[in-house]
């Protein structure tokens, strides 16, 4: 495999200078089993509405800093960049007369230390030009392996209408909920558990009271009913086990009502719950070939300066918060299944998964990521009398964290809006500025900054709004270097500072747009026709699994019975 090379670490890299790759290049370097991270780094509507590589993942500009750490855990691993390759990525119709959002992004995980970066050159439009398939949606890796499940197992399923007579009939059946804990909050089916998908093989046996209660697994949309069913059976469940076909989606379109900000929790397994769920899960170990880890193992792993190691503690938040590994990273074990792109960039990095004692839970999820394609994966059970652990909910690096701007308070800024000395521009989530924003305060996007908002702010001096203080700290030095630190100022304490100085905070009686929103992807739950969204959704998902065999380089894998076998 040829290296990608890139200029020297810490220096900041000239545009000109990074190195390019070509989508031919690139789709070879995808079909061989070497590490390799493949980064977008347009907005996340750009990545979901205009399309993507399926191998990459979203990391936009704007978090960059804030989120590659993590992502990009070892600085000599193979990374490639790539936007849209049309240079008109802030989609206002003017150039900003930078280069464009890749070699930006590239040359600043130059700086940051990365030995190893290239540009796709042309972006999604010359991958597209060379005749290999791009993918709209958000998380689709994920989403087409639920399609392949589905197909590959035959995964059984029950319609809305058919579970709704159960119900009403009284029939001996339980409804779990494979979805996080805060989704559930925000709506489910009457009478449903919350239970993730990687805690149904954990506590579903205390749920059941019969091996002739059907269990039926269900989620918002698809993928998760899916894998939650399926992976019930995989651990040899006695009970009948479905999915709801197209989830509660399906529920609302027949007419069904949710609940809404309700907790029900499926409680933790009993003693007679854990031992059955710990039998289930030895199987799957064996089928799968799963390898656990002590202490020495992982601190192998963590000691080898070549690979790329992610250490994801799949239990849930409490637990997590209660006492986790030094530089682990909490990634609910069903969530990871699901949305594998917002925790591991790098295909064929190792991957530890933490678990208490019994590893029940780790179990489920490295089965899944094995057919997903990662071959080094582990799991690591705690022990809490001896391995050190910390309290919280973790620690973050943010790359290359500049000095604080000069700061201003609420009641300064007050008086300087008053006197229209002061333009605000407010770097929060735009579902955030949508609700709650300082009136008048303009909606931007760090990717984006460039001289329209110095136009935008004419002679006024800037002051920076953001519910992150590192995206602030960042924002403020981008500007900084434009128009001068002179002109910038942060909001200490942001928009809640501002409310307890009395300040009023509006909503969407008050928007001004400097930038789309584009930082985010509107759910179909959340659009204006829903149903029909829904309708949309589930056709694009469906229809997946024809795009799949028509992608040569992605192809999963059907594992039998035999460990470490697939067919």
């Amino acid at each position: 495999m040829s290296a990608i090379t890139s200029p020297r670490a810490n220096v900041p890299a000239a545009a000109g200078a990074i190195k390019t790759i070509t989508a031919r290049q690139l789709a070879d370097r995808l079909r061989e089993k070497h590490e390799l991270a493949v980064i977008d780094v347009r907005e996340l509507a750009r990545h979901v509405d205009d399309g993507h590589l399926l191998l990459s993942i979203p990391l936009p500009l704007s978090q960059l800093e804030i989120q590659a750490d993590a992502l990009l855990p070892h600085r000599g691993a193979p990374v490639v960049v790539y936007d849209s390759g049309d240079h008109t990525d802030d989609h206002t119709g003017n150039r900003s007369g930078e280069v464009g959002l890749a070699q930006r992004a590239a040359a600043r995980l130059v700086a940051a230390g990365y030995r190893d970066v290239a540009v796709l050159d042309g972006g999604v439009r010359a991958w597209r030009d060379a005749g290999l398939e791009v993918y709209t949606g958000w998380h689709v890796l994920s989403k087409a392996f639920g399609e392949f499940v589905e197909h590959a197992y035959g995964t059984p399923h029950i319609p809305a209408e058919e579970l709704k007579s159960r119900i009403d009939r009284g029939e001996d059946l339980i409804v779990l909920d494979g979805r996080n804990i805060d989704e559930f909050y925000n709506f489910s089916i009457p009478g449903a558990h919350a239970c993730p998908n990687a805690e149904l093989p954990y506590r579903v046996h205390d749920l059941v009271p019969s091996r002739d209660t059907l269990v039926v697994v269900n989620c918002a949309g698809r993928t998760r009913s899916i894998i939650g069913a399926q992976a019930l059976i995989n651990t040899g469940l006695p009970n009948r086990v479905v999915a709801l076909e197209n989830g509660a989606m399906a529920w609302l379109k027949a007419g069904y009502p949710l609940n809404t900000k309700h907790h029900n929790t499926a409680p933790p397994p009993t003693p007679a719950g854990l031992a059955k769920a710990r039998q289930s899960t030895a199987a799957l170990r064996r089928r799968f070939a799963i390898q656990d880890l002590d202490r020495a193992g992982l601190q192998a792993l963590r000691a080898d300066p070549d690979r790329t190691l992610y250490v994801l503690d799949v239990r849930t938040r409490e637990e997590f918060r209660d006492g986790h590994l030094p530089r682990s990273v909490w990634a609910e074990g069903g969530q990871l299944i699901q949305a594998t792109d917002q925790w591991i960039a790098t295909r064929h990095a190792r991957v530890v998964l933490v678990d208490d004692r019994d590893g029940v839970r780790a179990a489920i999820t490295a089965s899944w990521l094995i057919q997903l394609g990662w071959d080094d994966v582990y799991t690591y059970g705690l022990d809490p009398a001896t391995d050190a652990l910390e309290l919280g909910a973790g620690q973050r690096a943010v790359l290359g964290l500049p000095a604080a701007a000069t700061p201003i308070t609420a009641e300064a800024l007050c008086q300087g809006l008053e006197a229209r000395r002061l333009a605000v521009f407010d770097f929060s989530p735009s579902p955030l500025y949508r609700v709650s924003h300082i009136p008048g305060a303009r909606f931007a996007l760090r990717s984006r900054i460039d001289q329209r908002l110095l136009d935008a702010a004419a002679d006024r001096d800037i002051v920076v709004v953001a519910s992150d203080p590192a995206l602030a700290r960042l924002a403020a030095a981008d500007i900084a270097a434009l128009a001068g630190a002179d002109r910038v100022r942060v909001l200490a304490g942001g928009n809640l500072a501002w409310r307890d100085n009395g300040g009023e905070l509006l909503g969407a009686e008050d928007l001004h747009w400097h930038d789309p929103a584009d930082d985010v992807w509107l759910s179909p739950y959340f659009r204006e026709d829903r149903i029909a969204a829904f309708d949309t959704y589930i056709d694009w998902e469906v229809g997946l699994i024809d795009q799949l065999k028509r992608d040569a380089l992605v192809s999963f894998q059907r594992y039998d019975d035999i460990a470490g076998r697939a067919s």
